[in-house]
């Protein structure tokens, strides 16, 4: 099925689109019903959904290539799909839009789009498989140097933005700082160390750690008023977005925003997890995580 996907996206492409091998081993878990269950019934799921939350391992092949049998198996069942991509900044659309259309040769498309340094091997097979398809792809995050300046000096940076840049990010913002997505970031901020120097005070690190999650906020919130905007524009198409997990695990983050926006819109959430063993995955203690979760065989460590 996936050898299936990639010769249908990639035909007369160059060969290095994809790493590794054709055929990814994994394994599938539908968290509704506490079972295992296989691919087919995921994309099936997917394909009655109006928006499917794909949340990947930025650094994992076989998450990657999940992902275009991902849309293989959706374009089998359904004709208007929509992409939606944390790895796009809303400001490079027109350049995006462009290549798709055929307009503009893809040498100027990647030397103005500022796309991901893993983007040959990881997400052009997805970008090229909607070229093919003539499905839209949404550049959905706020550029990076609107988030790094977040990051420095808080919302307010945002604010004061000219409005010809203040629309590259989302038109409202709702960041608590007492919920457990919140609680879940500082945990995570823990793990990421912020320099080698010694560590600032308690209360300066409090803030810091303030600025860094409403820079993640920022994000979620664009991506958001992006996906809810790409549903408005087209009632009749899924959309399908791709984000690193922490945006979209346990339906918090860029999936709380969306439904804030979208009410009762029907949306899907898919966690990819790679693991040293198919053999012994226990998945119940990761229910929550997704409604699906796609379990990968690791790399071995070299």
């Amino acid at each position: 099925m996936i050898a299936l996907a990639l010769i249908t996206a990639l035909a007369q492409q160059p060969i290095d689109t994809v790493r590794g091998e054709m055929w990814t081993p994994q394994r599938v878990y539908d968290s509704r019903h506490k079972r295992f269950s296989d691919f087919e019934s995921l994309a099936a799921a997917a394909a009655t959904s109006d928006v499917v939350f794909f949340g990947e391992q930025h650094d994992d092949p076989g998450t990657h290539r999940m992902e275009l049998a991902l849309l293989e198996a959706v374009a089998r069942r359904r004709d208007q799909v929509i992409i939606s991509l944390e790895m796009f900044e809303r400001d490079v659309q027109p350049i995006l839009d462009q290549y798709l259309a055929g307009r503009i040769p893809e040498e100027s498309f990647l030397s103005q789009g500022r796309p991901w340094p893993n983007y040959r091997t990881d997400y052009r097979p997805l970008v090229e498989f909607a070229r093919a398809h003539r499905w839209p792809v949404v550049a959905a995050n706020i550029p990076r140097r609107m988030a790094g300046s977040v990051s420095a000096g808080g919302l307010g940076t945002i604010t004061r933005l000219a409005d010809s840049t203040r629309r590259w990010a989302a038109a409202e913002f709702d960041c608590p700082e007492h919920d457990n997505y919140f609680t879940r970031f500082v945990a995570a901020m823990g793990t990421h160390p912020m320099g080698t120097g010694p560590a600032p005070p308690p209360g300066e690190l409090a803030a810091m750690t303030s600025r860094f999650y409403q820079a993640q906020c920022v994000k979620d919130e664009t991506m958001a008023e992006s996906i809810a905007q790409a549903v408005r524009d087209d009632r009749h198409a899924l959309v399908i977005q791709f984000n690193g997990d922490f945006h979209s695990d346990f339906g918090d983050g860029t999936v709380a925003r969306t439904r804030r926006r979208l009410g009762k819109a029907r949306i899907m959430v898919v966690s990819a997890i790679p693991v040293s063993s198919l053999d012994s995955v226990t998945a119940a203690p990761r229910r929550k995580q997704g409604d699906w979760l796609v379990f990968t065989l690791a790399p071995s460590p070299h």
